[in-house]
């Protein structure tokens, strides 16, 4: 019985450090100015978010944008309902850009216009 538990015990503990990593999405930085700053790192394609975008309120927002990849890679940013150009640019290896733009209650739509990447849709602004 003894060897069970620890048994067990250590496989929850394996399992919740294995976990960690995947549970440590950061919350949006507001600056004093009330800017909200979102970092995306770009690869080829696929974007990965280093704060969480889920629940966003509706304001004023820089994506500081990383080019992850070792090729040419590009940003676009659209108000979600309307489809409106909010921002685009290409973005060399390793470079970093950043977009601001207002987001409204609409939500935003970005993605890689230069390689084939799927809109990341942002619907649910409060």
């Amino acid at each position: 019985m003894n060897i069970l538990k620890r048994v067990t015990s250590i496989f929850v503990l394996m399992a919740a450090l294995v976990s960690i990593p995947f549970a440590q999405a950061a919350t949006p930085e507001t600056r004093a100015d009330g800017v909200t700053v979102i970092n995306l790192d770009e690869y080829s394609g696929y974007f990965s978010a280093k704060e969480t975008i889920a629940g966003l309120k509706a304001g004023e927002y820089e994506f500081v944008v990383t080019n992850k990849s070792d090729k040419l890679v590009g940003f676009q940013i659209q108000n979600f309902k309307t489809h409106e150009g909010l921002d685009m640019f290409p973005l060399e290896p390793g470079e970093q850009r950043i977009s601001r733009v207002t987001v409204t209650q609409d939500g935003v739509r970005f993605r890689c216009p230069i390689n084939p990447t799927p809109w990341y849709d942002i619907d649910n602004v409060n």
